[in-house]
């Protein structure tokens, strides 16, 4: 798979230049079309409420929105011109959840943001990077609302348990790990992934390397900090600029409930990430 097609959310918020400067990144080293999309998020007024507000309340609210929609349109294509970039932008009425994942499902890539308790301004922010991630069926970059136009896929760490979501996450991720210039996968305690064998990792690397990825195997035993911990652990001591795992090996609910990986990445992540569900 090649990426030729990037999907990004933009808003209104503080921290969706952020994402628009990941996705810049991303775009000039792939050579990509970058979409800038756009939730028209309408806020529903219950029918009990309609009769007391004004049609001309309704009406202003209405035009500040698709106002705020353009303001953020021009700066997408002025920021995406200067940069050279092939550009289209998509203004989609609707729920920020489903508009994100039906784009993402005609991307190769979305990129989303990590969610800001300090900037929830847009209707449905909150939960939307698990329902996207979830439901959308195709690979997802999470971008930390603190990221600041860094070099993002230089050297990238791989979360390796052999399961089919992290199996996943590889070969999604393989057109950015083709051009990193150094890729760690890790298994963290492989003593309780017995089907992982006396190498662990090993053969995911080997296999990579085949498709000319600078990939080298490494594992960690420490049962004394969660796999979330210890991933973060691990990618801040080999200045990581990515992090590329599958999303959400149990079930929601029992991640939100006992702790999880998927979660603690979201909650406290440092630098971008990719997952694939």
């Amino acid at each position: 798979m090649t990426i030729r097609d990037i999907h990004v959310h933009i808003d209104a918020s503080n921290t969706s230049g952020a994402r628009l400067d990941a996705a810049i990144a991303l775009a000039k080293q792939h050579d990509a079309l970058l979409t800038g999309v756009y939730a028209l998020n309408r806020p529903v007024i219950p029918a009990y409420a309609e009769v007391q507000i004004s049609v001309d309340v309704m009406e202003a609210q209405a035009k500040a929105l698709e106002e705020t929609a353009n303001k953020v349109r021009d700066e997408f294509k002025e920021t995406t011109k200067a940069q050279g970039l092939t550009a289209a932008w998509h203004c989609i009425e609707g729920n920020l959840d489903r508009v994100l994942t039906h784009e993402a499902r005609t991307a190769d890539i979305m990129i989303i943001g990590q969610h800001n308790p300090d900037d929830d301004i847009i209707l449905g922010s909150r939960d939307m990077p698990d329902h996207v991630i979830l439901s959308a069926g195709r690979p997802v970059l999470i971008v930390p609302y603190t990221y600041q136009n860094k070099a993002i896929g230089k050297r990238i760490l791989v979360a390796w348990d052999g399961g089919p979501r992290a199996t996943r996450a590889v070969h999604d991720a393989l057109p950015i790990l083709k051009k990193a210039d150094h890729v760690t996968v890790l298994v963290a305690n492989p003593d309780r992934e017995p089907r992982l064998g006396s190498e662990p990792g090993a053969r995911i690397a080997a296999h990579l390397a085949r498709h000319g990825v600078n990939a080298e195997a490494s594992h960690i035993v420490n049962h004394d900090m969660s796999p979330g911990e210890l991933l973060l652990s691990q990618a801040a001591d080999m200045r990581a600029d990515l992090i590329v795992c599958g999303a959400y090996g149990h079930a929601r609910w029992k991640e939100l409930i006992l702790g999880g990986v998927t979660d603690h990445l979201l909650e406290h992540m440092p630098v971008p990430i990719l997952m694939s569900h």
